[in-house]
């Protein structure tokens, strides 16, 4: 058995083969967004040192940035103590990492029963997406 294979086989993968992904900003320890990965991207990512991830609803890889250029570098890449959840601290190319233009996925706060955005729009999602 070679060394990488042994430490994919460490993750305590889903029945459908993911592992659940955060990622982190390297400098600020901002959590930008979590996704899913299988195998295949994660060990892409770990070659090409860029984020991988496993989009769900589109069923196929999925290269952070391909078409944003909101790329993410990693910098390091953690396993949780129950090897089911890995974390990436990345440099976000660009400084948005959401589909919707802002620094994070994580910009509702829940605020009296209701979610607000409390995050900008850095960049028109139609300005970065065609």
């Amino acid at each position: 058995m070679t060394d990488s294979v042994t430490w994919l086989d460490a993750i305590k993968w889903t029945a459908e083969g993911l592992v659940p992904v955060i990622a982190q900003e390297a400098g600020s320890g901002k959590v930008l967004m979590f996704a899913w990965m299988n195998r295949e991207s994660l060990a892409l990512t770990v070659q090409t040192g860029k984020a991988v991830y496993w989009s769900r609803s589109r069923q196929k890889l999925w290269r952070k940035g391909e078409e944003s250029g909101h790329e993410q570098r990693v910098q390091d890449i953690r396993l949780d103590c129950d090897n089911d959840v890995v974390l990436l601290q990345v440099e976000q190319r660009g400084g948005i990492a959401c589909h919707t233009g802002r620094k994070s996925c994580f910009f509702q706060q829940l605020q009296a029963d209701q979610w607000v955005s409390v995050e900008p729009v850095l960049k028109d999602p139609q300005d970065i997406y065609h």
